[in-house]
């Protein structure tokens, strides 16, 4: 008969060895990655914010515009009123213009009109994809000008046919050309993304 050890009894065998060739369990190792690199990938995923500063700007510029073209020509009436003197160098006018901003290359066919409409929106769009990529953002601010005036001028050319200008700044009998919101935002954007690339550019590339 085998002895029955009692419970908690001390046993005079010695543990079996572990078998030949086993070897304790690692924990799995885990991939390290930089800071710079988890950035990285973050950004990919979303908007950087100098992408987000130019569309946000984009938008108040195309906001901007609208609004005060719809109060000067319908809630303000300019086309009865005008001119209206607002200070002794600035006029408000209407003007229709038919062609780029300041009435550059005047279309007076209604294939020129749809010509300036297409080249318009497509411009807006390719810029729209460079604000996306850029992490500069004085760059992505003027880009965002210029594609916030781009669209507001495709509207007018949509809804009346022509681009409603009705800024007009002279010196006595000289007067300089007429324009809207959307004009000054295309101007100021087109400065900016000027300065960007000859001096911004540059700096950056030493850094």
């Amino acid at each position: 008969m085998s002895r029955i050890d009692e419970p908690g009894a001390p046993s005079n065998e010695a543990p079996a060895p572990p078998p030949q060739g086993s070897q304790r369990p690692r924990a799995a190792s885990r991939p390290r990655t930089s800071k710079g690199a988890s950035r990285s990938h973050a950004a990919q995923k979303g908007l950087s914010a100098a992408a987000m500063l130019g569309f946000s700007i984009a938008l108040i510029t195309f906001v901007l515009d609208q609004a005060t073209k719809l109060y000067t020509f319908y809630i303000y009436d300019l086309p009865v009123k005008e001119p209206v003197e607002l200070a002794p160098f600035v006029n408000l006018i209407v003007v229709w213009n038919r062609g780029i901003s300041y009435g550059l290359f005047q279309q007076s066919t209604e294939l020129g009109r749809w010509g300036l409409i297409v080249i318009s929106i497509l411009a807006a769009i390719g810029l729209s994809f460079w604000i996306r990529r850029t992490t500069a953002k004085l760059l992505a601010a003027s880009l965002g000008l210029i594609v916030g005036g781009a669209v507001g001028n495709v509207i007018d050319r949509l809804w009346f046919g022509a681009v409603f200008d009705f800024i007009q700044f002279h010196i006595g009998s000289w007067s300089w050309y007429v324009f809207n919101v959307a004009d000054a935002a295309i101007v100021a954007g087109v400065v900016g993304l000027l300065y960007d690339s000859f001096v911004l550019e540059g700096r950056r590339a030493r850094k």
